[in-house]
């Protein structure tokens, strides 16, 4: 008995620690890497939104586990002297705070981008998903077509493969019990991130190398906390439902729509995701170049000409 209350006095020295050192280092990072824009209230949810330029407007969308530095870092600088452009961390990520209890759905997080075109007064925003967001981007655009002006979508996810398969830089996410993902948030996530950092970021960025100042100017680091952790896998949990329905509506779209792809990804298929879409959708394209997943850090040349593309056949149909 007397071994069994020493064990437990371990244990619970150890969550303890575990608990102080995760908390320990979200300060830290939040001091590194501080918000880039304001938060705003819309439609229930806080909203972390940077905003830069004048022009024709954008909505960028980031992926899974993202946030909006990994636009800042490279492509905004690319496109800012020519449009007005939005930054939004989705809810969940970042700085935008999920609300206790709030779904991760596409579906709801739609509607959240929708509330914020209006709230911001975006008329027929181009919006650039990429990755998770591409798939938010097209949900966007098959619920409220009347919101989006065209869709530019660099290497984003766009099916489910027929045998679901997870990449391994995301397994880690894939705890489906709410309390047991909870509870690896605050203890035990953020040191396997930073154990398992390196090699975690070498496969998102593969065959590309990454940026040496990725964890900070791309926010990286920002992943080390418990929030976007749980944030990553409340949206990863939520596809298998989300995904289906709307496969099956991508031949009704009809706006501007382009993809790029890099052909080396490793964490999706350009084939299974790029190629799959634009069979089914009319008029839309698709350009493949030589890289990786993290075409908007590092390629943001070729991202800014694809959206230069589809905003200007959004601008010709408007003024037709």
């Amino acid at each position: 008995m007397t071994i069994i209350l020493i064990l437990l006095a371990v244990l619970a020295l150890v969550v303890a620690a575990l608990v102080q050192f995760t908390r320990a280092t979200a300060r830290k990072v939040e001091a590194v890497v501080p918000p880039l824009g304001r938060i705003i209230d819309v439609a229930g949810t806080r909203l972390h939104v940077h905003e830069e330029g004048e022009g024709q407007p954008l909505l960028l969308v980031h992926g899974l586990g993202g946030q909006v530095r990994n636009f800042s870092h490279s492509l905004t600088a690319q496109l800012r002297n020519r449009y007005r452009v939005v930054l939004v961390d989705r809810p969940g990520s970042g700085y935008s705070p999920r609300a206790d209890g709030a779904p991760a759905d596409l579906a709801t997080q739609a509607r959240t981008l929708a509330a914020l075109i209006d709230h911001l007064r975006l008329e027929k925003p181009v919006v650039v998903g990429h990755s998770l967001g591409g798939a938010l981007a097209l949900r966007l655009a098959l619920d409220f077509p009347d919101k989006v002006g065209g869709l530019a979508l660099l290497a984003p996810l766009t099916h489910l493969p027929a045998e679901p398969k997870v990449a391994d830089a995301f397994k880690g996410l894939t705890i489906a019990n709410g309390v047991v993902r909870t509870a690896v948030a605050y203890t035990l996530a953020t040191p396997m991130s930073i154990a398992l950092g390196q090699k975690v970021l070498g496969q998102i960025f593969a065959p590309d190398p990454v940026p040496r100042d990725f964890r900070t100017k791309g926010g990286g680091l920002l992943t080390l906390r418990p929030a976007p952790f749980l944030g990553a896998s409340a949206d990863l949990q939520a596809l298998p439902a989300a995904m289906p329905d709307q496969m099956a509506r991508y031949a009704d779209l009809r706006l501007p729509v382009g993809v790029l792809y890099g052909s080396g990804d490793a964490i999706l298929d350009w084939r299974e995701n790029g190629q799959a879409l634009v069979r089914l959708i009319p008029g839309s394209t698709l350009e493949v170049i030589e890289g990786g997943h993290m075409l908007p850090v590092v390629y943001p040349q070729q991202c800014a000409q694809l959206i230069d593309t589809v905003a200007q056949r959004v601008a010709a149909e408007t003024n037709a």
